[in-house]
């Protein structure tokens, strides 16, 4: 390959999707093992590449030069082959310290903990004191290398002003992965999770729960990309521009937009005009619990509500991990919290408000085959639609003009 990214597991990588955004090559995702590092590196056959894990330290010895930026680091995530000779750099540095400062997080005269002990870790500790970190550490699980573990952080460092993520926990396809618990840290103002597949980790979440600002590591991946490539082509590139253009994108593409609201409120067809013209895979959740377990009326009539809900939400978490979707949600999937945390990770969530007199009670819905139902339901549901909503969207015009002002606010 000329150009692309080095790694031991790659299924969840965006990188070759950022690169060729840029349009000046061809990009392409190879795994290694640890034993083919060396050769993969020592022939030389392609012009540039990425490093992620777990070679961004293990590459460093098999370079002709690393920068004074890198060598500091001790960590190259940026390889460019120059007539044979082998350059490094950290591009990760730029990508990390754009992502703090983009989400308004203060390090100066602050405590930081960084999870993890790899090549991220050291990047990340880097920016820190760049930035005037009072206090940095390390966390691992083992405490080996000068780091503290996780219950010493938490006996002895639960006043840490920020917290930044550079472990794979949380990492698709294991996205319920949390590698620490915040709620535990009293003073936090503020939460950096390298991980940016799915869009927002259980950390990152768990944080903004609590007002506290946070943030996954999409902006970060793209700003370091656009570095790179800056390197790869020897060019000087539109850095901020670049950076903002190619987020943007590549966030609506991997966003799922999830569609709530009341029974008959429209969700279905909204969603099937938006797939329509984006070119997305609609999912309809009670659809798949009808094609499993029957009809929805013969389930609450036999199992209960609450099976109903366990279906459901067990539906939801198989979708969870997968984004660039239109998702429309039963009725009532929104009154379980973890239903709208999974959907968080990789979506936002779009409250279509049609107004109850003009929802019809239909025989498969059994909480909604009756106005009177309808309208009881619609006052115990709308504060928690209401307050799940990442976009609340007029519902009481046409399925048209819905879809339109949902696709408009992307």
């Amino acid at each position: 390959m000329d150009y692309g990214l080095i790694g031991e597991r790659l299924g969840h990588s965006f990188s070759k999707e950022i690169h060729e955004k840029l349009g000046y090559y061809k990009y392409s995702l190879k795994e290694l093992k640890n034993e083919e590092l060396n050769d993969f590196i020592l022939q030389k056959n392609f012009k540039a590449i990425n490093v992620t894990i777990p070679y961004k330290q293990a590459v460093i010895p098999l370079l002709d030069e690393i920068s004074p930026e890198a060598e500091a680091i001790g960590a190259v995530n940026t390889v460019v082959n120059r007539d044979g000779r082998l350059y490094g750099y950290n591009t990760d540095f730029g990508g990390m310290k754009a992502l703090i400062e983009l989400n308004g997080i203060t390090l100066r005269y602050k405590k930081a903990l960084i999870l993890g002990t790899g090549g991220t870790s050291l990047t990340a500790f880097a920016v820190c004191k760049s930035l005037g970190a009072e206090r940095i550490l390390r966390v691992s699980r083992t405490g080996n290398n000068g780091a503290v573990t996780y219950e010493q952080a938490y006996a002895k460092h639960s006043d840490a002003d920020v917290i930044i993520n550079t472990t794979p926990c949380g990492m698709y396809p294991n996205i319920d992965g949390c590698p620490i618990d915040i709620s535990r840290f009293r003073k936090l103002g503020g939460v950096i999770d390298a991980v940016y597949n799915p869009l927002n980790t259980r950390l990152v979440l768990s944080a903004r729960e609590r007002g506290i600002p946070a943030s996954g590591g999409l902006y970060m991946l793209v700003a370091q990309a656009v570095l790179a490539a800056g390197l790869f082509l020897d060019k000087e590139l539109d850095k901020v521009a670049l950076t903002n253009k190619i987020f943007n994108e590549i966030y609506c593409e991997k966003r799922n937009i999830v569609l709530s609201g009341m029974p008959a409120s429209g969700k279905s067809t909204v969603g099937r005009l938006i797939a329509a013209q984006t070119g997305r895979d609609l999912i309809d959740t009670d659809s798949i619990i009808v094609e499993r377990e029957g009809e929805i009326s013969r389930i609450f009539a036999e199992k209960g509500e609450e099976r109903f809900r366990d279906l459901e939400t067990a539906v939801i978490r198989e979708l969870a991990p997968v984004g660039g979707k239109v998702i429309s949600l039963g009725g009532g999937a929104v009154l379980r919290a973890e239903n709208v945390r999974l959907l968080r990770q990789n979506g936002e969530i779009f409250f279509i408000d049609r107004s109850p007199e003009y929802l019809i009670p239909t025989s498969d819905r059994p909480l909604a085959d009756e106005k009177q139902k309808i309208m009881r339901l619609y006052e115990q549901r709308i504060d928690t639609y209401m307050s799940t909503a990442d976009y609340i969207i007029d519902g009481d015009c046409d399925p048209e003009d819905v879809a339109d002002s949902i696709l408009n606010g992307e």
